[in-house]
Formats: structure tokens, C-alpha cells, sequence
């Protein structure tokens, strides 16, 4: 039996979530194609659907963690929550339905750069803990 084999349902929940993200990066990938043909769509399908592999990866290193797993669910979290308020608003704008609320794609953006220091900040925690 491995640490896989126990996974938390936290941990399954950002996968869920990740997988959520590359399929609708995947169709917004679709829409700027054949629809919408602009380059902020594509934009956003390009963000989620990186993403939502990084957040898999990310996510993985939180279930092989004893130590520093809370620092990589953190930075999971956050990366699931900044990529979704960025697409989702550059998504909504390129659809000409609105935006989110001012300001979101900047904080989804700022949000994911953070995100990247705490995938730092855990693997520092990690390196220094082994």
C-alpha cells in the first residue's frame, strides 16, 4: 500500500478541480478557433488549460508529502482560485457578457504569481524538512 493509496478527499477535490479547468480551457480553446476568434480567449484557454496540469503536479507533491503537504494544498488552492478569476473574467469580456467584478482578472493574475512563490515557498519547506 502507498501514500496514493490513501489519498485525502481534499487532494481529489483539486484534482477534480484541475481536470474542471484543462476541459474548459479545452473548449475555450475550441470557441477561440471557430468563434471568437481573439487573442484574449486564447489567452485564457492557454492559462487554464497550463494550469490545470500544474495544479495536478502540485497537488501530487501535497499526497507524496509527510511534511510540508499543507504548503503545496495552499498553493493549489490558490493557483485553482487565480486561474479561474483570470480566464473566467478574460472569458466573460471576449463573450461580450460582462465581467466577473472589477478588478478579477488582475487579482486572478496576482493570485497565480503568488501561487507560483508558495509552490517555491513548499518546496523550500520540503528540501529543508528532508
Amino acid at each position: 500500500m502507498s501514500r496514493f493509496d490513501e489519498t485525502p478527499r481534499a487532494d481529489l477535490g483539486i484534482a477534480a478541480a484541475a481536470a474542471l479547468m484543462g476541459a474548459a480551457g479545452v473548449t475555450l480553446a475550441a470557441v477561440a478557433a471557430h468563434r471568437v476568434p481573439t487573442p484574449a480567449m486564447a489567452t485564457a484557454a492557454q492559462m487554464l488549460m497550463v494550469h490545470a496540469v500544474a495544479v495536478l503536479a502540485v497537488a501530487a507533491w501535497a499526497v507524496r508529502s509527510v511534511k510540508s503537504g499543507g504548503w503545496w494544498r495552499a498553493a493549489a488552492r490558490m493557483m485553482l482560485l487565480g486561474v479561474a478569476l483570470f480566464a473566467g473574467d478574460i472569458a466573460l469580456k471576449g463573450f461580450e457578457v460582462g465581467q466577473l467584478f472589477p478588478m478579477a482578472a488582475p487579482i486572478g493574475g496576482s493570485l497565480t504569481i503568488l501561487a507560483w512563490v508558495l509552490v517555491a515557498v513548499a518546496a523550500a519547506v520540503e528540501w529543508r524538512r528532508s
